[in-house]
């Protein structure tokens, strides 16, 4: 039996299944498209539905997930040739009784890798666990942090935070997945863990969370960074107690000093220009992978207020609320472009709104292979990159945070 058709036999065999994920794209193939959409991954499982037991797919793309349901039988099988069709890098199959995990070769060659587990698990087909939490309400992270009670259940005061916190490890899961299959982010060791950060962290919500979710089948190490002592006491105390370990540094994102470069940057709502602050760190760092969700944009709304605004703009700056939403945009778009003079692929998604700021946009930006440094020569993506930045400066008249901060 070939390496596919094992594959496609463990997804189909409905009675042992416990989870299948796809992932990834292959080098120099399309991006996978599942029922008309570009998607990152999808998972499998099997589900119990009033109509009886169905196999489901959800399919995540940037920012939603998108579910079908296929009767056992020929419909289902239908549905499994479809997804091993599609060009994903990838694919890990949870059964009962053993692990199967296929990587594609550079040249297009399965390689299938079956271990069994020293002991067989349950599996559930409640419906109910459709939405497939990455961190379940229960999870002691969740509990430990105060968005979950003693009974495993999410307060009603917390539901949005932990909204902000799935999504989030959604995203970061899809990116890391994506990048780690594009050699663009490194294959950690017990010995070598990926290095994360989490830039001005507060109480840690990411960090912890981050943690408990790739550390599943990820060595990682974990460290959050914030200017309160009192967030570090807290944080260190709170990981003790969960047996992580993980850094807590104090200090200003623009001067708290690491024991080494992180392979991953987060900063989640880091306010105005703090967000500057991180990503110009994690250009300092080179790191392989950002995820920068900004929060408010005051720096350059202050500018415009007093900015000779270019022909036939000025109606985009007269009344303040359009004004606000403009240098949301301005900012943003800034940004993205410093980093992709920088050598970034940069992407610019949704992220679900937190309970402390409508703002919803993430910056997501991958470092591309080749050497860094001053001294490399940009490459023609870089230089347009660098000429729509100075463009947008001449016409604007602005002095955004991280081009001065680059600049020094």
């Amino acid at each position: 039996m070939t390496e596919w058709k094992r594959l496609k036999a463990a997804v189909l065999d409905t009675d042992h299944l416990v989870r299948a994920l796809a992932s990834g794209r292959r080098k120099g193939q399309p991006v996978p498209v599942v029922a008309d959409r570009e998607v990152k991954r999808i998972e499998v499982r099997v589900v119990d539905l009033k109509a009886g037991r169905h196999l489901q797919v959800v399919s995540y793309d940037d920012t939603q997930a998108h579910t079908s349901n296929h009767a056992l039988g020929e419909d289902a099988a239908a549905a499994v040739d479809a997804l091993v069709a599609q060009p994903f890098a990838s694919w890990h199959v949870d059964t009962t009784d053993a692990t199967h995990q296929l990587r594609v070769t550079k040249k297009g060659a399965p390689l299938l890798h079956t271990k069994a587990r020293s002991e067989a698990v349950e599996v559930s087909h409640d419906h109910d666990r459709a939405k497939d939490r990455l961190l379940a309400e229960g999870d002691p992270v969740l509990v430990a942090l105060g968005i979950s009670d003693a009974q495993g259940r999410v307060k009603p005061t917390r539901q949005a935070k932990y909204r902000q916190v799935e999504e989030f490890l959604r995203l970061l899961d899809a990116s890391l997945t994506e990048a780690m299959e594009q050699g663009q982010v490194r294959t950690p060791t017990a010995d070598d863990p990926l290095r994360i950060v989490d830039l001005g962290c507060g109480n840690a919500y990411l960090t912890f969370a981050a943690h408990a979710h790739l550390s599943r089948r990820l060595p990682v190490r974990m460290t959050g960074v914030d200017v309160k002592q009192q967030s570090a006491d807290h944080n260190s105390q709170v990981a003790a107690g969960l047996g992580i370990d993980a850094d807590f540094v104090v200090g200003s994102i623009g001067d708290a000093a690491l024991d080494r470069a992180p392979d991953v940057v987060l900063a989640l709502h880091a306010c105005d220009t703090a967000t500057d602050d991180a990503l110009a760190r994690a250009l300092d760092w080179h790191a392989s992978l950002v995820l920068a969700a900004p929060c408010c944009h005051h720096d350059i709304a202050s500018q415009l207020r007093t900015a000779e605004v270019p022909e036939p703009y000025a109606m985009l700056t007269r009344y303040g609320i359009l004004r606000e939403r403009f240098a949301d945009t301005l900012t943003d778009a800034l940004r993205a472009a410093l980093l992709r003079r920088e050598g970034y692929k940069v992407d610019v998604v949704e992220f679900v709104e937190s309970a402390h700021t409508p703002r919803n946009t993430l910056l997501r930006a991958v470092r591309l292979r080749g050497e860094a440094g001053s001294h490399r020569r940009p490459s023609e993506g870089e230089e347009a990159a660098g000429r729509e930045y100075d463009d947008l400066l001449a016409q604007w008249r602005v002095r955004p945070r991280l081009g001065e901060l680059l600049s020094r």
